[in-house]
């Protein structure tokens, strides 16, 4: 979309997911290079999304006592699942970029704007239990949605025009569907960041919130992007309109779009 506006990001910051998709704009691909090149992954990788899978914990008593199976290091597969010819490090990247990541002991957020790339992207991304935790500086670090899954806020002193993108959703299966252990830890994650995201909002929200159907995607239904594209085609020429009327300078600030 912006490609076809010929417009460039001066900043992107991205948690989790968007700290990929973050990566792969920021390094110069287009949206139409970034959704051919996950199209190609994801088809490729639909075994390893299985294996993933299989390494969730069996029981609630398992993870209150750290005896669940070897998550996934997603570290070491980092690599593999990256685009060739990326920087090695963030600060190099085409377009600043921060990446937000959790530690875990020092309870806080912090935000990676320089440093080993993969290491970066692999502690955003590392969703407790499926994902382990990544050291990195002598620090642990896990998933940096559980503090700021969509952190529109790092932007505000970067940009004129703030663009947020919610795709985190809400836990699938109808409403009298009992979740398994895994689904509902996974689930309070999901809810958690939904509160994040609403606090957020109230304080201070975007120029521009896009919120993409993504109510019945669950957070790990890696294969799932395409339907999540789809879904959200509806909104496409309504975002197209608002972006061009916030630069032309005639659009009230701060509206929602939503499929």
């Amino acid at each position: 979309m912006l490609d076809e506006l010929g417009i460039k990001p001066v900043a992107i910051a991205g948690s989790s997911i968007g700290s990929i998709i973050g990566v792969g704009m920021a390094s110069g691909m287009t949206g139409k290079e970034i959704h051919e090149y996950m199209a190609a992954i994801f088809n490729r990788r639909s075994e390893v999304a299985k294996r993933m899978w299989q390494t969730r914990p069996a029981h609630w008593a398992e993870l209150l006592k750290g005896a669940t199976r070897q998550p996934v290091q997603y570290r070491k597969g980092a690599g593999r699942l990256l685009p060739a010819g990326l920087p090695a490090n963030v600060e190099e990247l085409k377009i600043p970029m921060s990446i937000t990541a959790a530690d875990f002991h020092a309870a806080r957020e912090i935000h990676i704007c320089d440093g080993d790339l993969h290491s970066a992207i692999a502690a955003s991304c590392a969703i407790p239990p499926v994902f382990a935790p990544v050291r990195r500086n002598g620090r642990i670090l896990v998933d940096g949605g559980l503090f700021n899954p969509v952190p529109f806020d790092l932007l505000f002193d970067e940009a004129d025009i703030v663009i947020g993108i919610d795709v985190v959703g809400t836990p699938v299966g109808p409403d009298d569907y009992m979740p398994t252990t895994f689904e509902a830890v996974i689930g309070a994650n999901q809810l958690t960041m939904c509160s994040i995201i609403e606090n957020k909002f109230r304080i201070r929200p975007p120029h521009i919130f896009i919120r993409p159907d993504v109510e019945r995607i669950g957070l790990l239904d890696f294969l799932k992007f395409e339907q999540i594209l789809s879904q959200s085609a509806s909104v496409r020429d309504e975002l197209k309109r608002a972006i061009e009327l916030a630069v032309e300078g005639v659009m009230p600030l701060n509206s929602t779009l939503a499929t």
